[in-house]
């Protein structure tokens, strides 16, 4: 089995504190920026940032649907991570401040499967996540700035 990375990059015209607060707000802004790739979200424990449990279903293709179900962890001021319970996904959001506002990064690894399976997973999977990224990203500007 492979390791699997998809990464997804965007800045965003707010402040650095704002767009990091807005991640991890489980409750509003998060569900108001998800695609149509998820379903059944809801949201478990907590809400905001650390210690949130959160659950979703992740479409990524008609055929391919992740049932997940995060767990939270802030381990510093401008990084929060998502820890699936359900698979090997781990998803970091870090912000940073950069000109004109603040860079979002978006990284998830898993461990893909093995055979031929696995090799259409690692030719197909990370454009599909990159793609629902983009879009998430492209939401939470509009959220921030609009």
């Amino acid at each position: 089995m492979a390791q699997i990375t998809v990464t997804a990059e965007k800045t965003i015209g707010a402040d650095a504190e704002k767009v990091f607060a807005a991640i991890g707000d489980y409750h509003g802004t998060r569900p108001r920026i998800l695609t149509d790739h998820f379903s059944e979200y809801e949201v478990r424990e907590g809400g905001r940032g650390e210690g949130t449990k959160v659950h979703w279903k992740l479409a990524a293709t008609s055929k391919r649907v992740r049932d997940c179900l995060m767990s939270v962890s802030v381990p510093d001021g401008s990084t929060l991570v998502e820890r699936d319970a359900n698979s090997s996904m781990v998803t970091t959001w870090t912000v940073s401040p950069a000109a004109g506002g603040a860079r979002v990064r978006i990284v998830t690894t898993w461990n893909g499967a093995g055979g031929i399976g696995g090799f259409f997973e690692r030719a197909f999977a990370p454009k599909g996540l990159q793609r629902i990224y983009d879009e998430q990203l492209a939401k939470l500007e509009a959220e921030l700035t609009g």
